[in-house]
């Protein structure tokens, strides 16, 4: 095995940094609704806006990648989530939110679509699990810093949208730093079309782990919105008042410094640990977790819950992501292009939360039940893929 070279894959591991961008539209969501004075329903559909395109552009983001190859797609990725930050920036209204948001999502379809095959390239066999679990970290370090970012931005320089130039500096240092690092490339394959692409659902065991990335991001997405959200609820505070949305906007950085932490040691215990028992323990844990959300009226307790929910769920997209990519290796540009598109759940979800929320009354304990169903799906896919010994 060749020898891994450090100032080589730091660049690459900091596209994870950037990749964590996304998921500042949980907070996002609770401001443009604010701001614009938006219903509960609207405005759930703003991270629909973001995941859409990883529905739509994944599996062409991966026969593009297939033809200009993986760092130079990771780039591209870069330049479009660059503009996506730059519109909404220059004039903030509710037309160019979504047309930002919508930029940020296309990007990001990209880069998750182009990074993970690019640490391939540089970290082979069974160090690519944790490896990718590694750039989870960074990428959940990214999604805590998020919400801390517009509270920068509220306090320091006025108003909470100059997230949006904070982080259109960093994306753009972390394309530049990129662009002047060699990086070996890979061997050019053969494209594929989106219907061949799609095909390979036939196999029961990607099918079965392509609806494992659509559950877990959508629970990923679903909690970072509904943290604050519940808080609201519980604390009996008004969301149309941005003071109280500024009193409880650390609820997802909870989230994901949980997140976080579970992430790291995660990387630790999968280079070690069993991925199969890891990933039973773990899902079981979150349900666990879960279900006190449904009754809890305490602050400290709901941020108790959540966090722990972040750190059970920590890991589990990193070992979805590496099983579908050892099913297939010869085909890893196409099955990250397929399981990237599993990414909409994240579009899914959060819109059927919100609805379900109404259908409970408006109450938050609908939003939850959908997290439970989300859940429980995985604690099944735990123990079924188990039955096929080469995924384990």
């Amino acid at each position: 095995m060749k020898k891994l070279n450090i100032l080589t894959l730091l660049p690459v591991f900091f596209g994870f940094f950037v990749m964590g961008f996304v998921d500042v539209v949980g907070i996002a969501t609770e401001y443009v609704k604010s701001d614009f004075g938006l219903t509960e329903q609207v405005s759930g559909y703003l991270p629909s806006v973001v995941f859409l395109w990883f529905f739509l552009l994944a599996i062409p983001s991966a026969s593009l990648m297939n033809r200009i190859g993986r760092k130079n797609t990771v780039l591209l990725s870069m330049a479009v989530t660059l503009v996506g930050m730059i519109i909404p920036f220059i004039s903030y209204n509710i037309v160019t939110c979504f047309v930002g948001f919508a930029l940020l999502g296309i990007g990001n379809t990209i880069l998750q679509v182009s990074l993970n095959p690019l640490v391939s390239n540089l970290v082979k066999g069974e160090m690519l699990t944790s490896s990718l679990t590694i750039g989870q970290v960074l990428k959940a370090v990214s999604s805590f810093s998020g919400p801390y970012i517009a509270l920068f931005a509220i306090n320091q320089l006025g108003e909470w949208q100059y997230i949006f130039p904070i982080f259109a500096l960093i994306v753009l240092l972390s394309g530049v730093w990129l662009l002047l690092t060699n990086v070996e490339r890979e061997e050019k394959a053969k494209s594929t079309s989106i219907k061949q692409s799609f095909t390979m659902l036939k196999n029961k065991r990607i099918l079965l782990l392509f609806l494992g990335i659509v559950a877990v991001v959508g629970i990923d997405v679903g909690v970072n919105m509904e943290s604050t959200k519940l808080l609201l609820e519980r604390l009996g505070l008004d969301p149309s008042i941005k003071e109280n949305i500024k009193s409880v906007s650390y609820a997802p950085s909870v989230y994901f410094f949980c997140r976080t932490i579970g992430a790291f040691i995660g990387a630790a215990l999968l280079a070690k640990m069993d991925t199969m028992k890891y990933f039973k323990i773990h899902i079981i844990a979150a349900l666990v977790c879960l279900i006190p959300l449904f009754f809890v009226q305490e602050e400290i307790l709901i941020l108790v819950f959540v966090g722990l929910l972040g750190f059970t769920c920590s890991s589990i997209f990193s070992v979805i992501f590496s099983m579908a990519m050892r099913i297939c290796p010869d085909n890893a540009n196409e099955i990250s292009g397929l399981m990237v598109t599993g990414i909409v759940g994240g579009a899914i979800i959060p819109p059927i939360m919100t609805n379900a929320t109404r259908l409970f009354g408006n109450t938050q304990n609908g939003a939850l039940c959908v997290l439970a169903l989300a859940i429980m799906y995985l604690i099944f896919l735990s123990f079924r893929i188990k039955e096929d010994k080469s995924v384990a």
